[in-house]
């Protein structure tokens, strides 16, 4: 089982939403972090919940919809800390609605600070985890990686680029070190874009609370787990059935309710 106590962490996102979250659960560990996010302010207070559990907090504002800004991250981080071990992509932007009502603009960014981002970070810090033979890389992606959502396409498409991304890599790079996880959660309450939005999912649909989604986080680095499904409904059978047969999946999608939320989630 791999020891979070004493690595280096790397994590995006980490002012709000989940990311707090996460930092949290990692530092009880004795991990030192590297918060990242755009809001200095933001990181501030997060690192300031962290100073009790005596590990080191580094705090750098970044956006990541800059390449210049990406690679600027990691050579800090890696003077500073002199190695990261453990890289967990969480940010990413929650760009929700009609696909013709979005600016072009909003499209964009969205693909780079969800999909481009965490691929050129893991691209910047790999070759320091392949020369020491251990390395660990998160991506926090969603059960719409699986499943697109409706009004949410552009997003569903950035979450799956992802896990399939990190699922290749896993295969590339079986047994120099490395490991890859992906998180996929359902609808995650309290924090975030769902919670903002204030409606209740259909009990079929499920969702999940930031803490299961932190504890699947650990989970995946201490036991090497490739994909952790964080969701209260059985997920998994509808993937697996929206794989045999496309049309049962849509189906699925609409009598479960799932299609109606959506739309109601961004006030159509």
């Amino acid at each position: 089982m791999t020891q979070i106590n004493g690595k280096y962490v790397l994590l995006t996102g980490g002012s709000r939403g989940i990311g707090p979250v996460i930092a949290d659960t990692l530092a009880r560990r004795g991990a030192h972090i590297a918060l990242v996010a755009r809001s200095q302010e933001g990181l501030n207070r997060v690192a300031e919940s962290l100073r009790k559990f005596e590990v080191q907090i580094l705090t750098t504002s970044v956006d990541l919809a800059k390449p210049d800004e990406r690679r600027k991250l990691v050579s800090t981080v890696l003077e500073q800390f002199g190695g990261i071990d453990i890289l967990i992509n969480n940010a990413g932007l929650e760009s929700e609605g009609a696909y013709l009502d979005l600016p072009w603009e909003t499209i964009r960014e969205t693909l780079e600070v969800n999909l481009i981002a965490p691929m050129e970070l893991t691209y910047l810090v790999l070759p320091h985890m392949l020369e020491k033979k251990i390395g660990h890389i998160v991506n926090i992606a969603s059960v719409a990686s699986k499943c697109g959502g409706p009004y949410a396409a552009t997003y569903s498409a950035t979450k799956a680029g992802l896990a399939e991304w990190a699922y290749g890599l896993h295969l590339e790079l079986e047994n120099t070190g490395v490991s890859f996880s992906t998180i996929c959660p359902g609808y995650i309450t309290e924090v975030g874009m769902f919670a903002r939005f204030g409606v209740t999912p259909p009990r079929s649909v499920g969702s999940c609370t930031p803490t299961q989604v932190a504890n699947a986080v650990v989970k995946a680095i201490e036991h090497n787990t490739l994909d952790v499904f964080v969701n209260s409904s059985p997920s998994r059978v509808h993937f697996a059935l929206r794989q045999l047969s496309p049309s049962l999946g849509v189906w699925l999608h609409k009598t479960s309710g799932a299609v109606e939320f959506q739309r109601k989630k961004v006030g159509l």
